[in-house]
């Protein structure tokens, strides 16, 4: 796991390193354990190292290998690359190191584009032909590593966060305003290629980008999700999907345990990170680190889930860390918890897993999180409505969107408004994916869409500014694709997730599965008040938000006046929403 950046110059130009310097030195909590940067006419490559897999300075990077004429910058961990290896050595290939940025390099040597189909785990990298002058990025099928770029004049810049391209300069930084009516309409997902600046996108999920000489880019999308399982699957019982799922999740959960240092586990206490726990143990892994943390209760909503936790924690006999957060030290946090953000993110949970990161990191460096089950296996409330749905867009809207169209063109400057996108964007979706019927369709956005742009990105944002790596067993892709074969009632029923929890009663407490859903409860950005609403009523103010002129003064007035009659379908504060992306935008200086 690391940050990596670079700069592409087309035709003769020559690129700057002090630019991706500047790049890097941003990227520094995403890789504290070494730096370096590649220039060669061209092509700057700069990479900020955590070391995980291969501690010697034999895996460094910018990797390069003179006798294939090959540079790469890599990030993310390739669990088979063991296998790939040996694969590789067979066609002759030799080895100067033992991790797996050296084996993705090969692998673009061996076979080209196509080398992705052959990596399984989560990744973004660059990789320069130093003859060729080709240069070829690409990023994991589920979108778990970031990777952003700006267009410049002759030439492209790519980063793993979008404040590293900020401090590159020549961005320009117009709010997009399809990307504002996603954040604002669907629940702050900003889906790929877009940002909320005009002049950052981000390479999609399961996307790889080969640019030539003269600049020139060619995309190309190597992997899709299908929703149709095949004849003999048609005639499978319950408990056959219940077995196959099981076995699954265990070589998920087993893969994740590639590295030459100690994997922990984030126990929240739900059926998912408790499951991972269970399985590790099951493995025969001892004295694992699990951690979970709560906050204050606010407004009768409770804010942590430690008795379950506890109960797994003892179950499995693990090392485990309770982080209990009074609601003054999330508040101080806060400025630093935005400033971690590559995009504005609103979810509440944000500051609890930047908080929880910044102790975990004190312990170890990998941890394996139960982030993704829900959007696999269909576990939020929203599914079972869609289930009998014959009106996939309209019904898929009225349970996740934030508010109505209407709603966005009486909160936003006119100026900024342009359509309804995000219903346009459900239904170009919904009318070019291989699913049938409405849940199918809801699931196949949520998982490689929602997903990626809200949970999984949050993780990483969070985990990544404190050097930790976070790993997530459910979305391995494999498993993924056997969990959009399942028969869609088999998941929906019974509160959702229903087959994973059948199988989880073989494993885990059933006190855990059978409690009511729960989530990363942090009440006070909820229910705003006291020093939280202070908050928001100076980021309000300030002269840059008044001078941006985003939002209409009125509305902001109304939430403002009752900050608890104004909440999200899917429980979110409105006000919050709204202060969270002017605090973003004051905080990257935009």
């Amino acid at each position: 796991m690391c940050g990596i950046c670079g700069e592409i110059r087309y035709m003769t130009g020559k690129a700057e390193t002090a630019t991706v310097e500047r790049m890097s030195e941003v990227l520094a909590p995403r890789g504290p354990d070494a730096a370096a940067c590649f220039s060669q006419d061209g092509v700057a490559f700069g990479h900020r190292r955590l070391k995980i897999i291969d501690l010697s300075e034999k895996a460094a990077q910018p990797m390069i290998d003179s006798d294939l004429s090959l540079v790469i910058v890599y990030n993310g961990a390739i669990y088979n690359y063991r296998d790939l290896r040996a694969e590789l050595e067979g066609k002759g290939y030799k080895f100067f190191s033992d991790g797996d940025t050296e084996v993705v390099l090969k692998a673009y040597h061996a076979w080209g584009e196509r080398c992705v189909h052959k990596l399984s785990g989560m990744f973004a990298f660059g990789i320069s032909n130093l003859e060729t002058k080709r240069v070829f990025l690409a990023r994991d099928r589920l979108g778990i590593k970031p990777l952003y770029y700006s267009e410049i004049p002759s030439g492209l810049r790519f980063a793993s966060s979008l404040p590293a391209l900020l401090a590159a300069g020549e961005v320009d930084t117009e709010i997009d305003p399809v990307a504002l009516h996603h954040y604002m309409t669907f629940h702050a997902v900003v889906p790929a290629p877009h940002t909320i600046l005009k002049g950052v996108r981000k390479l999609p999920p399961a996307t790889t980008m080969t640019i030539e000489p003269d600049g020139t880019k060619r995309l190309k999308t190597y992997w899709e999700l299908s929703f149709q399982a095949d004849a003999e699957e048609a005639n499978y019982s319950f408990d056959e999907w219940k077995c196959l799922l099981g076995s699954a999740l265990r070589l998920s959960v087993h893969r994740r345990l590639v590295a030459d240092v100690p994997v922990g586990v984030l126990l929240s206490g739900g059926v998912d990170s408790s499951l991972v726990v269970g399985l590790l143990a099951e493995s025969g892994q001892d004295d694992l680190n699990t951690f979970s943390i709560g906050f204050e209760t606010v407004g009768g909503e409770v804010g942590s889930e430690f008795p379950y936790s506890d109960v797994v924690a003892e179950r499995f006999g693990t090392r485990h860390h309770k982080i209990e957060v009074e609601s003054s030290r999330a508040l101080s946090s806060l400025g630093e918890c935005v400033a971690a953000m590559s995009e504005p993110m609103v979810s509440h949970d944000c500051i609890g897993f930047y908080l929880l990161s910044e102790e975990v990191s004190r312990h170890v460096k990998v941890v394996e999180s139960g982030q993704g089950a829900d959007e696999v296996l269909a576990g939020y409330d929203w599914y079972p409505p869609l289930m009998q749905s014959d009106r996939a867009v309209d019904d898929y809207a009225s349970v996740f969107f934030d508010r109505e169209h209407s709603e966005f063109v009486e909160a936003i400057n006119p100026r900024f408004v342009n359509g309804d996108s995000s219903r346009t964007f459900v239904e170009d979706h919904f009318s070019n994916i291989k699913a049938a019927r409405t849940i199918d369709k809801a699931l196949h956005l949520d998982t490689t869409v929602m997903l990626v742009d809200d949970p999984v990105k949050r993780v990483d944002n969070m985990t990544m500014a404190f050097g930790l790596e976070a790993r997530v067993p459910f979305l391995d892709h494999e498993l993924v694709e056997l969990c959009a074969r399942i028969p869609p009632r088999h998941k929906v029923s019974n509160g959702g997730k229903y087959v994973l929890k059948q199988f989880a009663r073989s494993v885990i407490p059933e006190e855990v599965i059978d409690r009511p859903k729960g989530y990363f409860p942090v009440p006070a950005l909820k229910y705003l008040r006291g020093e939280y609403l202070e908050f928001v009523r100076d980021v309000l103010h300030q002269p840059s938000a008044q001078s941006r002129e985003l939002f209409n003064p009125a509305y902001v007035a109304a939430l403002m006046e009752q900050p608890d009659a104004h909440i999200t379908p899917l429980k979110g504060s409105k006000l919050w929403q709204v202060a969270l992306l002017e605090s973003w935008f004051q905080t990257h200086g935009i």
